[in-house]
């Protein structure tokens, strides 16, 4: 059983309220104990922890939210203290985009940051905590990853991290990847209003699937669902750059997207794109004019 020790700097909350979604909560909590949680059972106080009343071995901090040079608790800062129990403890968790790389939050606000990055570079303060350091990204994350990272931390095996220090076998590809509308992506089919079920959103509606990392393809929401198999486009929220200007627009020059799909030189994608262009597949445009008129 993991000691965990979770800490909120200046955050919504929002990834506590995912994780409580898992659909296997009852049984990750027999496995961990929380010594503190802003939301779960816990056994210690916020003002225990702060005064540093805790003395058991802690086995993974969580870090949620935000981190500012100024905020205290109790009158104590928390950048303190969250470098006294950065010491002691096994594993480093940063849950959520906004603890991994400063986020919603730290907009406008120069002395805001992430615990390992300030501006998408290495921030110092905590930089000697990096190697036991793991990240998930995400707003919010999706509560199987955090589980699942947890449960790999307390067993001790092996993580292969990527350059921001998130697990591959959970960041390891694309949202593009088990999109439900590929095949649209791969004729240049946009939809043409949110919602509908055909239709791919890259070329209109500033989908960010095939730059952004991570399983919302893979792992579905409330095992159901995810963002573009609704028709909403990715917001690239796993990425140190989330949030972006005009979420919903996809900026082009001279008709060509501005950003291209990762990894796809520019030469290929006019080359294949003049390839899909010159066919016409039935099917796609029935459906689309169908649901349309409904």
């Amino acid at each position: 059983m993991a000691n965990i020790l979770w800490l909120s700097a200046i955050t919504c909350n929002g990834n506590s309220h995912s994780f409580l979604n898992l659909p296997s909560l009852e049984e990750f909590l027999g496995r961990h104990n929380f010594l503190y949680h802003t939301i779960l059972p816990s056994t210690f106080s916020l003002r225990d922890i702060f005064e540093l009343k805790v003395y058991e071995s802690i086995d993974i901090l969580v870090l949620e939210g935000t981190l500012d040079s100024d905020l205290k608790k109790f009158d104590i800062n928390f950048e303190d203290i969250l470098v006294e129990y950065a010491k002691r403890a096994k594993y480093i968790l940063t849950v959520g985009t906004c603890a991994t790389f400063g986020g919603i939050f730290m907009q406008k606000h120069s002395n805001r940051y992430g615990f390992l990055y300030k501006n998408y570079t290495a921030h110092n303060r905590f930089l000697s905590f990096k190697e036991k350091s793991v990240s998930v990204s995400g707003c919010p994350i999706l509560p199987e990853i955090l589980a699942g990272v947890i449960d790999m931390l307390s067993s001790n095996l092996p993580l292969s991290l990527d350059e921001y220090n998130r697990p591959k076998s959970f960041y390891g590809w694309m949202v593009h990847n088990g999109c439900t509308r590929n095949e649209y992506f791969e004729y240049k089919i946009d939809n043409h209003n949110f919602g509908e079920l055909e239709g791919c959103m890259f070329y209109e509606h500033g989908c960010q699937a095939t730059y952004t990392r991570g399983s919302c393809n893979k792992i579905l929401w409330n095992e159901v669902n995810s963002k573009t198999r609704v028709g909403e486009p990715c917001h690239g929220c796993t990425e140190p750059d989330f949030p972006k200007d005009n979420l919903w627009q996809t900026t082009k020059h001279m008709g060509i997207p501005a950003k291209l799909p990762l990894g796809v030189p520019k030469r290929a994608y006019l080359s294949l794109a003049g390839v899909a262009k010159a066919f016409k597949i039935e099917r796609f445009y029935k459906n689309i004019l169908e649901e349309g008129d409904s």
